[in-house]
């Protein structure tokens, strides 16, 4: 008796070593089957968000136009994400507060090139304002009447403690 629970004892610690051994060969030859599944990053892919990066940035110099969407006529906030969104093949909302919501939430922390930065401006329901940011804590946007599209840092200045928010945009 005594010998059949010892080799029942050394059998199965056996199995486990060579379990224990399997596994880890296996998860340091980059098979992947142990590791847990990380969910893919439904945003733009980096290519694609240099891209609204530099559509963004040629649009600086063009005048602030409440409700413009273009170029030629000028744009507001919400109007040049909107624009710069669509010309990279995006469809996403035109209003400000919409877009406010649209997409992914994203921590303030972790901003990626090409994310709407959204910014509480006044405490109305309508008192936000919109941009795309563009890396080292800096995002374009179109300010407001009399003023230009232009590059701002939020690291300081005004727009310091206004960030309330930063989606990622999805298909």
């Amino acid at each position: 008796m005594l010998v059949t629970t010892m080799l029942k004892y050394f059998v199965s610690r056996r199995v486990l070593l060579l379990a224990t051994a399997l596994a880890l060969c296996l998860n340091l030859a980059g098979c992947g089957l142990f590791q847990p599944q990380v969910e893919s990053d439904p945003g733009p892919t980096p290519k694609v968000c240099k891209l609204i990066v530099k559509s963004a940035v040629c649009q600086i110099g063009k005048r602030y136009k409440p409700g413009g969407v273009s170029p030629k006529s000028g744009f507001d906030c919400s109007g040049l994400v909107y624009f710069v969104y669509k010309n990279n093949g995006y469809k996403i909302p035109r209003i400000t507060k919409d877009q406010a919501k649209f997409g992914r939430r994203v921590s303030k922390d972790n901003p990626r090139e090409g994310d709407i930065l959204v910014f509480r401006t006044s405490n109305s329901p309508n008192g936000l304002h919109t941009g795309i940011y563009t890396g080292d804590r800096c995002f374009i946007h179109s300010p407001s009447s009399g003023k230009k599209v232009k590059r701002d840092t939020y690291a300081s200045g005004y727009w310091k403690n206004r960030l309330v928010a930063i989606r990622r945009v999805v298909r």
